[in-house]
C-alpha cells in the first residue's frame, strides 16, 4: 500500500497545489490561458511525438485494441446518455452533456501523468492511442447529438466540416500522427531537436496537473443534480471494469496495455465537459459539479485501481510483469 500511496500522492498532490494556488491567489481564468496553451500545444504533443517516434511501427497498428477501447467509451456514453434522458425528462442536449460526463475521461491532462508514473514508458503507445481516438469520438458525438437537439446551428455539411476540422487540427492527434509517421519512416532526429523535445516532455505532466487544479479552483461548484452519483459511478467504476472485461475476453493483449486502458478509463470527467456545456449553453453549472466532485472522488477510486492493478487483485497481468522483472 505504501507503494500505491507513493504513486498516487504526487499525482494528486500536483492537482491539489494547483487548486490551492487558484483559491489563494484567485487566479482569473484568462490568467491560465498561457499555461493551457503550453500544455496542450507544446508539452503534451512533444511527449507523444518523442515516445511514439521511437516505437516500432507494428506496435502502433493494434486495431483490435483501438476498436475495443473506443467501443467501450461509446457504450459508456450511450448508458450515461440514457440515464440523462430519464433524469432530464427527454432533453437531448442535457443528456448529451451527461453522456460526455460519463464517458469522457480526463485523458489529456491526467492520463499521461498517471499511466507513465504507474506503468512506465511502455504505457506511452496505448495512452496516445486511447487519447487520440477517445478525443476523436467525442469530437464526433458532441456536435452530432447537439445538431439532433437543435443546439448546433449548422447545416449537415457544416457539422461534418466542423467535426473533421476539430479532429485533424487537435494538437494531440497531430502529434500522434506525426509520431507514427516518424516511426514508420524511421526518421532520425537531430540531437538538439531531441533535447528540446525531452525538455518539453518532462514539463508535460507536472504543468498539466497543476493547470487542471487551478481550472477546478476558479470554476464555482454548481447545483448538484440527483443523477450525479449514478453517472459518476458509471464513469469511475463501471467504465474501467467494462474495458478490463472486454480486453481480457479478446485475449492476447499486452498486460501493460490492459492496465493502461483501465487507468485511462477510471479517470474523472474531463474539464472539457464544462467547456462543452458552456459552448452549447446547457447544463453548465451541473457540468461544473461533475468535474469538481468527480475529481475529488477519483482520489479514492483511482488509488483503488492503482492498488488493484499493481497487486494483481484486478488480474491485468501487470503485477506478474513487475514480479517477473
Amino acid at each position: 500500500m505504501q507503494n500505491v500511496i507513493s504513486l498516487s500522492l504526487p499525482f494528486f498532490g500536483l492537482i491539489f497545489l494547483g487548486f490551492a494556488a487558484g483559491k489563494i491567489k484567485k487566479i482569473p481564468e484568462s490568467g491560465l490561458s498561457w499555461m493551457n496553451f503550453f500544455v496542450v500545444y507544446m508539452a503534451l504533443p512533444a511527449l507523444f511525438f518523442r515516445l511514439l517516434s521511437g516505437t516500432p511501427i507494428e506496435e502502433l497498428a493494434n486495431l483490435s485494441y483501438i476498436a475495443a477501447t473506443t467501443f467501450t467509451t461509446y457504450i459508456v456514453f450511450a448508458v450515461s446518455f440514457c440515464i440523462g434522458v430519464v433524469a432530464t425528462r427527454g432533453s437531448i442536449a442535457e443528456s448529451t452533456i451527461l453522456g460526455i460526463a460519463g464517458a469522457y475521461s480526463n485523458v489529456g491532462y491526467m492520463g499521461p501523468g498517471l499511466t507513465l508514473a504507474v506503468l512506465g514508458e511502455e504505457a506511452t503507445v496505448p495512452t496516445a492511442l486511447i487519447l487520440s481516438f477517445d478525443n476523436a469520438l467525442m469530437f464526433i458525438l458532441a456536435p452530432m447529438m447537439m445538431a439532433v437537439a437543435g443546439a448546433e446551428n449548422e447545416t449537415l455539411v457544416g457539422t461534418v466540416k466542423n467535426i473533421l476540422w476539430r479532429i485533424f487540427t487537435h494538437p494531440f492527434i497531430l502529434a500522434t500522427i506525426a509520431g507514427v509517421l516518424a516511426a514508420a519512416f524511421e526518421l532520425q532526429q537531430p540531437a538538439a531537436f531531441a533535447t528540446l523535445l525531452k525538455y518539453l516532455s518532462n514539463a508535460a505532466a507536472p504543468c498539466a496537473l497543476f493547470a487542471m487544479g487551478v481550472s477546478i479552483a476558479i470554476r464555482p461548484i454548481g447545483r448538484i443534480p440527483l443523477e450525479l452519483p449514478i453517472v459518476l459511478g458509471v464513469k469511475l467504476i463501471a467504465h474501467p471494469l467494462l474495458i478490463f472485461l472486454l480486453l481480457t475476453w479478446i485475449g492476447g493483449i499486452d498486460p501493460v496495455w490492459i492496465a493502461t486502458a483501465v487507468l485511462m478509463a477510471c479517470l474523472p470527467p474531463a474539464t472539457n465537459v464544462f467547456v462543452l456545456a458552456q459552448h452549447y449553453g446547457t447544463y453548465v453549472q451541473r457540468a461544473s459539479s461533475f468535474v469538481l466532485i468527480g475529481t475529488v472522488v477519483s482520489i479514492v477510486t483511482v488509488t483503488a485501481f492503482i492498488w488493484a492493478i499493481t497487486t494483481g487483485v484486478l488480474p491485468t497481468g501487470f503485477s506478474e510483469v513487475i514480479s517477473g522483472g
